[in-house]
């Protein structure tokens, strides 16, 4: 049932609104209990979310079920969840909704808006941010000093001194979920999301996001060699080693404490079809996972494929060593990620270079990043994609 209130406001969205309604659709998707509010959205481990509770969502209407997705798609497009780092978190919530409401109709009648609090439309978040909170105010040298007990401690904008209530309309508490994704790496894969939409809306976008997304589909000016080092960063797994070094919490200096250990463990594929047969593109991807896998707790599984798989490396840190090998033949990806499902321990993440012009599973559950070659395609809606180029 939950499933069906979800579809059905994406299929009224896809009818509507078509450009929200395919990115809703590109997100990953769960069900989960959110303290009442109906969704939220975040990044997590580097994948764009949307979170549904069944019961929240269902109780609004279906012109406010399509307007709370739009507003979802709007916080993800604005990078909202990573652009309020070391800000006062309750007023840089409210400051959010402030930028992006006004431009979303229909709306449940309990979200905020700029006239509330005295302010135009139009701003940024940082600029409604700015009018919330207060100067800090170091009270008289003559006395103990004073304060604002009345205020409600949350923020500027609480309840207290006249100043209007105000809340979120979805979760924000899910953006803390952000904090392990780059600000780059969440750029790279939130475009490719916007990519997908606009495809599937036949390259139309409506008019209040356009600037928005103009600034997420404009070249990036970061190497390509640091998007893949994030990328690989935020797909190692966090293990425990026991180290003499600290003390255990219950058994005092009897036993060796533990300290965190990062484990990469990846998937590599390489294209070795005569279509991607560059000496160039292979050298520069392969001197990068070397400094990969000599940089952390790293073991790396790599694969060798045209339309099958023709060689296996396994590799670790300090034994890792560039290679090159030749096959030709004709492309098909999907013996690459055959093999991931059967690998024990599953890896963290999949890379894959190609150009990308061969056969896909439908979908994979694993994170994949696609590193494209400089005319390639990526050849499936789930994914991100880099491109290399040399």
């Amino acid at each position: 049932m939950a499933a069906d209130i979800l579809e059905n406001a994406v299929v009224r969205l896809l009818r509507e609104r078509p450009f929200y309604g395919h990115f809703i659709l590109n997100l990953r998707r769960e069900e989960r209990p959110l303290k009442g509010k109906p969704a939220g959205v975040t990044i997590r481990n580097g994948t764009p979310t949307l979170a549904i509770d069944p019961d929240s969502f269902g109780r609004l209407s279906s012109s406010e079920q399509r307007a709370v997705l739009e507003h979802l798609v709007k916080h993800l497009l604005h990078l909202h969840m990573l652009r309020g780092k070391g800000l006062n978190g309750h007023d840089w919530d409210v400051a959010c909704d402030l930028a992006i409401n006004p431009s979303t109709a229909g709306l449940p009648e309990d979200a905020v808006y700029p006239v509330q609090f005295g302010m135009p439309d139009g701003l940024a978040a940082e600029e409604y941010y700015r009018h919330l909170v207060r100067p800090f105010d170091v009270g008289n040298l003559e006395g103990s000093g004073f304060g604002d007990c009345e205020q409600e401690t949350r923020g500027a904008c609480g309840a207290g001194n006249g100043a209007p209530s105000a809340a979120t309309l979805d979760d924000h508490a899910l953006w803390s979920e952000s904090d392990s994704t780059p600000l780059p790496l969440a750029r790279e894969m939130l475009r490719a999301v916007t990519r997908e939409s606009l495809r599937g809306s036949d390259g139309e976008a409506p008019a209040e996001i356009g600037e928005a997304i103009d600034d997420l589909l404009r070249p990036s000016p970061l190497p390509w060699r640091l998007i893949l080092r994030q990328f690989a960063a935020t797909a190692g797994r966090v293990g425990r080693k026991s180290t003499w070094m600290r003390e255990h919490r219950r058994f005092g200096h009897d036993t060796p404490g533990s300290r965190k250990r990062r484990r990469l463990n990846l998937l590599v594929g390489v294209d070795v079809s005569d279509s991607t047969n560059i000496t160039e593109l292979r050298e520069a991807f392969g001197r990068e996972l070397v400094r990969i896998a000599r940089g952390c707790d790293t073991s790396l599984t790599v694969l060798y494929a045209n339309s099958r798989i023709q060689r296996i490396e396994a590799l670790s840190g300090a034994a890792f060593m560039a290679q090159r090998y030749d096959g030709g033949g004709f492309t098909d990806l999907r013996p690459v990620f055959e093999y991931a499902r059967t690998m024990h321990p599953r890896p963290a993440a999949v890379i894959y270079l190609t150009d990308g012009a061969g056969p896909v599973p439908e979908h994979m559950e694993l994170p994949t990043l696609w590193v494209l070659t400089a005319d390639g395609e990526k050849p499936a809606a789930w994914g991100i994609e880099l491109r290399l180029e040399v």
